[in-house]
């Protein structure tokens, strides 16, 4: 029997559930055994430091582990450092994947969209797959990507997703948790609201 080669995956880290059921979808149905898996966090702290249920709840280590295996996205806010919630993830891979080797990558964005810097970290990298959770509204789904008047947090998001999609040299997977035990809606260049089972 054949090995496949060994790939580098990247999941793209935020401290949010989205990000969480990304990751969840990486480790129970992307990765292999001989492959690396690289959690890359775009630092941006006013975008999330400033919501009150960040400073709330902080997880622990032990907790995050019991709510990422085998249900990430049922687990709370991922705390309220960068350092808290990615260490948090990478032990939460750790322990539901011990073969593959984790890592965590963090880069400013020094002013950069954030798609471009993903992109451009994915090529020094050499990524040979992005997952990056998706934030889908359903109204935005059937009426398309307007713009709110006020926050633009969430059509960063969406626009960052479907910009990697795109554009991405490799391919890009977005993942969006439908519910507790509802699966993955997955989109790709070629596959658009592809429903995963659990």
């Amino acid at each position: 029997m054949v090995t496949p080669p060994a790939r580098k995956v990247m999941v793209v880290a935020d401290p949010a559930p989205h990000s969480a059921a990304a990751l969840q979808y990486a480790l129970s149905h992307a990765l292999l055994e001989q492959d690396e898996l690289i959690l890359l966090h775009v630092e941006n702290t006013s975008s999330w430091k400033n919501t009150l249920t960040t400073f709330l709840k902080r997880p622990t280590i032990a907790s995050a582990a019991n709510a990422m295996t085998p249900n990430i996205s049922s687990g709370p806010d991922w705390g309220s450092t960068d350092v808290n919630f990615l260490d948090q993830m990478k032990y939460a891979s750790e322990i539901a994947q011990p073969k593959i080797p984790v890592r965590i990558e963090k880069i400013d964005p020094d002013g950069k969209d954030k798609a471009t810097v993903i992109l451009s970290k994915s090529k020094d990298l050499g990524i040979d797959l992005i997952i990056i959770g998706q934030k889908r509204s359903l109204s935005s789904a059937i009426l398309g990507y307007k713009r709110p008047s006020g926050s633009m947090k969430g059509s960063k998001l969406i626009d960052t997703v479907d910009y990697l999609i795109e554009n991405s040299p490799c391919t890009c997977v977005g993942v969006q948790k439908k519910g507790q035990n509802g699966g993955y809606v997955l989109n790709s260049k070629t596959q658009k609201n592809f429903w995963l089972l659990g």
